[in-house]
């Protein structure tokens, strides 16, 4: 098969919502009519000791939440799906945010009894930047939820961006009869299996004023959704498929992920229109998926991803190019050739190895330590792929050492999670204080825990009174210098020696700002 072959027959997507919007589950249903796993698994019950597939981390199986983004392949209909199930939890947000960089569509769950949350509206905001295209999922229609119009109308208003419905519900909760399809035209009757694949009944009616739609769901319905139907081939846009791919309108599916209901008809729909590979920027030129050489970006990094052997694997999103095992590969940072004789694919936590990817997959790359978040590998090419920022922390906490004797263990333990991007850490430069920062109180535990679990390392962190980090530049040299001078109790310096001031107070960062114009402060360390 050729290069170009390859690239067409790939989609590379991830999923966001807010936490419980049930993220995971349809990540499992996606799987499991693609034939990936053969029953799914649960993901809150303490009755089934089976957790979620794409959650691996021993905390994730106690708390009954993603922490850490899973990376699953998966064949259906002949393409080669890549799905990165993000983190739902708000604390993990900058985890998403990255992940985000290496996808090249989304889709977005909402709740149906909830409707639009507030990490839903932060994660389109990311989506917006790259003008992402979105398709959403509405969620949970076997419970009683929100009308469905009000729903569409705060997606349009709160997420700024158009809606078109391929799908419309036939009641809601304990009336809940299916819904039916605007896209195939087809009705689909709601028979819902939670663990297996149980086909839901499909009955074709072209014509909505079909007789045959009374007999299916009753008089009083049809007549609803008709006048549903109408309504929305009237007010809604037709679906242009450049609308979407240019992330100016959003697909709208309803369903029952926990169900398996309505997961097969947005997946059919995803196939068919969400983008293959697309270019990418570096900070040179636009980079095309066919081009020949290859070249990708390290988006994460995880620290014993099997804790019998302690091992980093460095999750590379391929941009261009065939990726083969065992051949040198250039490192850009590092300026050096570095050789990856053992590369993975992944489902969840299953990882088997590969000879060869291509743009769009990710590959797992066995690592000592050379990489970090952000690297580029080519093929001698120097360009480095923009857009993978670390974002200004909003809780800070100084670490604390409870045990002496194991301060390497700590010290390590602390930068390969920075490595990571599990959090950020900061060094003063009056006392080396060592502060992380976070952007959630969670994730304080996560590490608390993997230190100690991970590398036999035990801490506690001190809350500071801090209210941002600004990373700062400046064009002159000696402004730069005599800041640092007047400042230097509130310096401090990133895991890349990149400087930091750290701001006690908004109205302080405020003042500083006006009295040292010649600074330049920023709140995102890709400036």
């Amino acid at each position: 098969m050729s290069l170009i072959e390859e690239i067409n027959r790939r989609k590379t997507f991830g999923i966001i919502s807010h936490p419980d919007a049930g993220k995971t589950t349809l990540t499992e249903k996606l799987l499991l009519f693609g034939g990936a796993i053969k029953t799914a698994g649960a993901v809150k019950s303490n009755k089934i000791t089976q957790h979620a597939t794409s959650d691996f981390m021993e905390i994730e199986k106690q708390r009954g939440i993603s922490v850490s983004t899973s990376v699953m392949g998966f064949e259906y209909k002949g393409l080669k799906l890549n799905l990165l199930d993000t983190p739902g939890h708000q604390d993990f947000a900058e985890d998403t945010y990255r992940t985000l960089t290496a996808v090249d569509s989304v889709v977005m769950i909402i709740d149906c009894v909830k409707g639009v949350e507030t990490q839903t509206e932060k994660l389109m905001e990311v989506c917006r930047m790259r003008n992402t295209p979105v398709i959403s999922f509405i969620n949970k229609l076997d419970r009683e939820g929100r009308d469905p119009y009000e729903l569409l109308d705060e997606i349009e208003e709160k997420l700024t961006i158009k809606v078109r419905p391929l799908s419309w519900p036939i009641g809601m909760g304990k009336s809940f009869k299916g819904v039916y399809s605007l896209f195939n035209k087809k009705l689909i009757l709601f028979k819902g299996s939670k663990t297996q694949i149980d086909r839901n009944e499909f009955v074709e009616i072209e014509n909505i004023q079909s007789k045959r739609l009374e007999v299916h769901i009753g008089k009083d319905e049809a007549a609803q959704l008709r006048e549903d139907v109408e309504l929305i081939e009237g007010i809604y846009p037709e679906l242009d498929v450049d609308d979407y791919l240019s992330g100016d309108l959003a697909p709208v599916f309803f369903g029952s992920a926990v169900n398996n209901f309505g997961v097969q008809e947005l997946l059919d729909c995803f196939v068919e229109i969400a983008p293959v590979p697309g270019a990418r920027h570096t900070e040179l030129r636009k980079v095309g998926p066919e081009e020949n050489v290859f070249s990708g970006f390290v988006f994460k990094i995880h620290a014993n991803i099997d804790p019998r052997h302690r091992n980093r694997i460095a999750f590379v999103r391929v941009c261009s190019g065939k990726f083969e095992r065992k051949k040198n590969y250039f490192h850009i940072r590092q300026e050096k050739n570095l050789r990856f004789s053992n590369a993975t694919a992944f489902m969840a936590q299953n990882k088997e190895t590969i000879d060869e990817a291509f743009p769009g997959d990710i590959v797992g790359l066995y690592d000592t330590g050379n990489l970090k978040i952000g690297d580029t590998l080519t093929e001698g090419e120097r360009g480095i792929f923009k857009g993978i920022p670390s974002f200004s922390p909003e809780i800070f906490k100084e670490v604390e050492n409870l045990d002496a004797m194991k301060s390497k263990q700590l010290d390590k333990g602390l930068r390969q999670l920075m490595d990571e991007g599990v959090a950020q850490l900061f060094t003063f430069e009056m006392g080396s204080r060592k502060v992380v920062g976070t952007v959630g109180q969670l994730q304080f535990e996560v590490i608390q825990h993997r230190l100690k679990h991970e590398y036999g390392a035990t801490c506690r962190f001190r809350s500071l009174n801090l209210y941002k980090a600004c990373w700062i530049t400046s064009e002159d040299k000696k402004n730069l210098d005599e800041f640092v001078k007047s400042k230097y109790r509130h310096i401090a310096r990133d895991k890349e020696g990149k400087l930091v001031f750290m701001a006690e107070t908004r109205q302080w960062l405020l003042m500083v700002q006006d009295n040292f114009p010649g600074v330049d402060f920023h709140f995102t360390s890709e400036h």
